[in-house]
């Protein structure tokens, strides 16, 4: 059986994390499924929006510590060509992506796969779910992009907090940190996740793409490059179809038709 299932609903493609029965751990092969299925609904233009989640009552509970560690040449434990091999490829494969991603947490995202629930575009999460930093309990610092991606989403201060203290953080919680977008019942998490995905999907494709290339651009732009940036780029989605059809439907109190382009 993959460790992966992949599913299309429409311009909807959803990649589920498939080992529920060690609560969708992370190992090498999952992470090269998962890295080849990226590749091929961001080349997909049939694809519009990408959901990842997990199969069972967890997203993931992070890598596989029953895996052999890996060792370096003189026996002792290295972690570092891991990361390099899978983990940061993946963070910059979904951070990158030009199409919107959705995290949709059907259960515990715990440890690294918290970091890859964070670096999708937006987090959905069952009323069930838990976000957890959880690398301090076995004396590892996060990794998977968390010391990066955590302080610029809630701070700092309280991103530290939750890495010293590895503890869990209830969905409701997350919610009012800013970590999860939409909190659903447990029961409908489902059909609320592919509901709110068809609808993003019937977005404005090339302006999503802009969108998320503006944002991305901040975090290292000072107010001049950044205003700079914003006119070339609506520049550009002002010449465009989507913008012409979406005028043309508010004018005609109609849903816009877009194309992505």
């Amino acid at each position: 059986m993959s460790e992966l299932v992949v599913e299309n609903a429409g311009p909807v493609r959803t990649l589920t994390l498939n080992r529920p029965t060690k609560l969708n751990a992370f190992t090498a092969s999952l992470h090269a499924e998962l890295r080849v299925a990226l590749a091929a609904a961001i080349a997909d233009d049939g694809v519009k929006v990408i959901v990842l989640t997990g199969e069972g009552r967890a997203f993931s509970s992070g890598q596989d510590l029953t895996e052999d560690l890996p060792r370096d040449s003189q026996g002792g434990i290295d972690l570092g060509p891991a990361l390099e091999r899978d983990y940061n490829p993946l963070i910059k494969q979904i951070v990158n992506s030009p199409k919107p991603t959705i995290a949709a947490l059907n259960g515990p995202a715990v440890g690294a796969s918290m970091n890859i629930a964070l670096a999708c575009d937006i987090v959905l999460a069952a009323r069930s779910a838990t976000l957890q930093e959880a690398f301090a309990k076995i004396a590892l610092i996060p990794d998977a992009g968390g010391t990066w991606l955590l302080p610029r989403l809630i701070g700092p201060k309280r991103a530290l907090a939750l890495m010293l203290t590895a503890e869990a953080v209830p969905a409701e919680e997350a919610l009012r940190m800013g970590l999860v977008y939409k909190l659903y019942e447990d029961a409908s998490f489902r059909d609320d996740v592919a509901a709110f995905a068809a609808r993003l999907a019937q977005g404005p494709g090339l302006a999503f793409r802009m969108i998320r290339e503006a944002v991305l651009a901040s975090a290292d732009n000072d107010l001049d490059a950044q205003l700079a940036l914003e006119a070339a780029l609506q520049r550009k989605a002002g010449a465009s179809h989507d913008f012409a059809e979406g005028v043309a439907a508010f004018l005609a109190k109609r849903a816009p038709q877009f194309q992505g382009r």
